[in-house]
């Protein structure tokens, strides 16, 4: 077994993998924004994604600048096969967590 994915890092690979061929920064911020319903920083998205990359679970490439943007390069990501496969993994477990619970809960209030 793999080392087990934060659920931050679910969400950013799931999103990486959403977005696919647009997989840069700015959007993977949007969208997981717009999934976890909250807002999310640039620092910590960049950060995940660099230390994602550095566990060899995405591949990364640069891009040239467009004028409009000043010529500042983009790093757009894209799920390497052991991202995947981490994600498979992690997927299995969770359902494997859940099996057999039932869940209703009763609200309890101090």
């Amino acid at each position: 077994m793999a080392e087990s994915l934060g659920t931050f890092e679910q969400a950013v690979l799931l999103s990486v993998h959403r977005l696919s061929e647009r997989a840069y920064g700015r959007p993977v911020i949007k969208d997981l924004e717009l999934r976890l319903g909250r807002r999310v920083s640039a620092g910590a998205a960049y950060a995940t994604l660099n230390r994602l990359e550095e566990r060899g679970l995405l591949i990364s490439r640069l891009e040239s600048g467009a004028p409009e943007r000043g010529g500042r390069a983009r790093r757009f990501y894209r799920l390497a096969s052991s991202g995947i496969d981490a994600l498979d993994e992690s997927r299995v477990l969770t359902a494997a967590l859940w099996r057999g619970v039932k869940w209703r809960p009763k609200r309890r209030f101090a």
